[in-house]
C-alpha cells in the first residue's frame, strides 16, 4: 500500500471503526466509516486523495495517543 500520507490503516466492520496511521506518526481512529467507504480505501489508487476527499472531515475521530494507539 504506498502512499505518501498514509502509512498503514485497519477497518474493523463490525464497529465500523477505520483506524489510520499517517506517515507523520500520528494515529486517528474515524468512527461510523460503512464498509464501502472502507473498501474504497483499499482499492484507491491515491490512499491520501481518497482520505482527503471521502474521510477526513466526514466522520467524527479522535487522536489517538502512542500509547494506546498500538500498530495498526
Amino acid at each position: 500500500m504506498p502512499s505518501s500520507v498514509i502509512r498503514r490503516y485497519a477497518y474493523d466492520p463490525r464497529s465500523h471503526r477505520l483506524r489510520i496511521r499517517f506517515v507523520s506518526g500520528e494515529t486517528y481512529d474515524y468512527e461510523d466509516v460503512q464498509p464501502d467507504v472502507a473498501e474504497g480505501l483499499d482499492h484507491a489508487v491515491s490512499k491520501g486523495r481518497f482520505f482527503g476527499l471521502n474521510i477526513r472531515d466526514r466522520y467524527p475521530f479522535r487522536r489517538m495517543t502512542d500509547q494506546i494507539s498500538g500498530e495498526v
